[in-house]
C-alpha cells in the first residue's frame, strides 16, 4: 500500500492514507450539497485502505454536523481547511479523506464525478457509507 499524507494549511490537523489504488485512478467524487460546493470538495475512499488523522490541538478542531446528522466533517477552526469525513464510531468508524487536504493532490488526477445524495434516507445513507467509505483512526482527541 502506498501511503498519502497531506493535512490541514497551519498543520493542526494530519492525515495519512493509506491505499493500494494508483492516485491517478482513483475515483473522485463532488458532492453536490451545499456544504461540499461550498469548499469545492474532491472526496476519495479505499474501502480496503485505511485512514489517520492526528490532531495536535483537540480546541483547534471543528466538527460540523448538518443534513442528517450521519457524519462529522472535520474542519480546521486555525486555517478553515476541510479535511475529511467520518461516520460512525470506534471499530466501525468510516470515513473519506478531502484529497484537497493531501500533499500530493494533484496525483489525484482523475475528473471528479458530480454526485447527489439528496434522495438517500438516513439508513441509506448509512449503509452506502458502510461500504463505500474506509476504516478511519482519529488520534488526539
Amino acid at each position: 500500500m502506498a501511503v498519502h499524507s497531506g493535512g490541514c494549511h497551519c498543520g493542526n490537523i494530519r492525515l495519512s492514507f493509506s491505499t493500494a489504488i494508483d492516485p491517478a485512478g482513483m475515483e473522485i467524487r463532488a458532492c453536490q450539497c451545499s456544504f461540499c460546493t461550498r469548499h469545492g470538495s474532491r472526496a476519495a475512499a479505499d474501502p480496503k485502505g485505511r485512514l489517520t488523522i492526528s490532531v495536535e490541538d483537540k480546541a483547534r478542531l471543528q466538527v460540523y454536523r448538518f443534513g442528517l446528522r450521519t457524519a462529522d466533517y472535520l474542519i480546521c477552526r486555525e486555517c478553515g481547511v476541510y479535511v475529511a469525513a467520518i461516520a460512525g464510531e470506534g471499530n466501525d468508524a468510516r470515513a473519506i479523506v478531502i484529497v484537497n487536504a493531501l500533499d500530493e493532490r494533484e496525483q489525484f488526477s482523475r475528473e471528479p464525478i458530480p454526485v447527489r445524495y439528496d434522495a438517500e434516507s438516513r439508513e441509506q445513507r448509512l449503509a452506502r457509507r458502510r461500504t463505500a467509505w474506509m476504516p478511519v483512526e482519529v488520534l488526539g482527541i
